[in-house]
């Protein structure tokens, strides 16, 4: 795929460091990068790895995920372009969004539109629409082992955008990124969007533009359901806490560790730390509940502490400055949580987070600058 054209009209040849490109050949996910700070690659803890927890084949399934051979193939499903006229949708919420250096509504978002542009042409001069996602999230963006497609909530999300600007679901490349590379994919043209359970936040969007919010999550601890842990406290002093590199969680142990190492357990995908929690090479992971959720599905032996001690809003992410995509995404959002129960936003919950994260009514609202 080397030499198509970006959603900023640029030719992307390279790729960011750490993407997985589709292909004929495969693909696999990068070597663990150097962690933080430190100029080596994170060690592997203070005790060797033990029994794994939970029923046998978890592991074996995260692993199989995180170095999953094969194309990111396309997925077929065709349909009409949707037009809305107005702006809609459950909880319509108008906000200012200040700058960044005085941010108090960083998911307030640019009014919908269904106008082209320069991006939005770009990506109809291509014919395909270059997303970046994960492939290793179970319910969100993961690997079927079965039918060896790509599957999720987000992934629904990037067929429904895909939709809307090509009238074609099959109309994607899918390019695998790690947590790390999400907004170098986008500023280097790798990609045109990232839809990859990313969270919006006053430091980020000075680097890339946001959708309005698509989904609530917080921060939230996962450890084994026998541990003395209790949360995000005192309880992780002296513990060893497996976090991924350029995650939000990152930056709330930054902020606070409350005495835990983390700097040694800091790696390139949020995947890769249940396989270290189950091989008793750390002792609990923070990350988004969305995604802990997930997990804790997949090991009955892990289990969230305490309560989420934030809460953030995931956004569909494009290149700083690509306001005619942001715009349309918008407008596709819109449609998306319209229709109430049987919104398509409320059928893909359904389908892939209801069994995890039950008691979701409906999606977050949007917000828009009125400035």
């Amino acid at each position: 795929m080397s030499g198509m054209d970006s959603g900023d009209g640029r030719a992307s040849g390279a790729s960011a460091r750490g993407v997985a490109m589709s292909g004929a050949n495969g693909s696999t996910e990068p070597a663990l990068p150097a962690a933080p700070g430190t100029g080596r690659a994170p060690r592997a803890g203070r005790r060797g790895p033990g029994r794994l927890r939970g029923w046998g084949g978890v592991a074996g399934m995260a692993l199989a995920l995180a170095v999953a051979a094969g194309a990111l193939f396309p997925l077929a499903r065709h349909g009409d372009a949707a037009d809305a006229a107005t702006i809609a949708g459950p909880g319509v919420a108008r906000a200012v969004q200040a700058k960044a250096d005085d941010c108090k509504d960083p998911e307030a978002s640019l009014s919908p539109s269904s106008a082209d542009g320069p991006n939005i042409d770009a990506i109809k001069r291509r014919g395909k629409l270059i997303a970046g996602v994960d492939q290793n999230s179970f319910r969100w963006g993961y690997r079927n082992p079965a039918t060896r497609t790509l599957e999720g909530f987000d992934i629904d999300l990037v067929k429904a955008i895909a939709k809307n600007i090509l009238g074609d679901e099959n109309a994607v490349i899918y390019r695998a990124i790690p947590t790390s590379q999400r907004i170098p994919a986008l500023q280097n043209g790798t990609v045109d969007v990232v839809v990859r359970t990313m969270t919006v936040n006053c430091s980020r969007i000075k680097q890339a533009s946001f959708s309005t919010a698509y989904f609530e999550a917080g921060q939230q601890v996962l450890a084994p359901k026998t541990s003395a842990i209790t949360g995000f406290d005192d309880s992780l002093k002296g513990k060893r806490v497996c976090v991924a590199a350029g995650s939000t969680a990152f930056d709330a142990l930054k902020a606070d560790a409350h005495g835990a190492d983390y700097q040694d357990f800091t790696v390139p995908n949020q995947l890769d730390c249940l396989v270290r929690l189950q091989q008793n090479l750390v002792d609990a992971v923070v990350t988004d509940n969305a995604l802990a959720a997930g997990q804790a599905a997949q090991d009955p032996a892990v289990q969230l502490k305490g309560s989420p001690f934030t809460t953030e809003y995931y956004g569909v992410a494009v290149k700083l400055g690509n306001t005619d995509l942001v715009q349309r995404i918008n407008q596709v959002l819109v449609d998306y949580r319209n229709g109430g129960a049987n919104s398509p936003w409320m059928t893909a919950y359904r389908k892939w987070l209801a069994a995890d994260l039950p008691g979701i009514s409906s999606p977050p609202g949007p917000k828009y600058r009125t400035g």
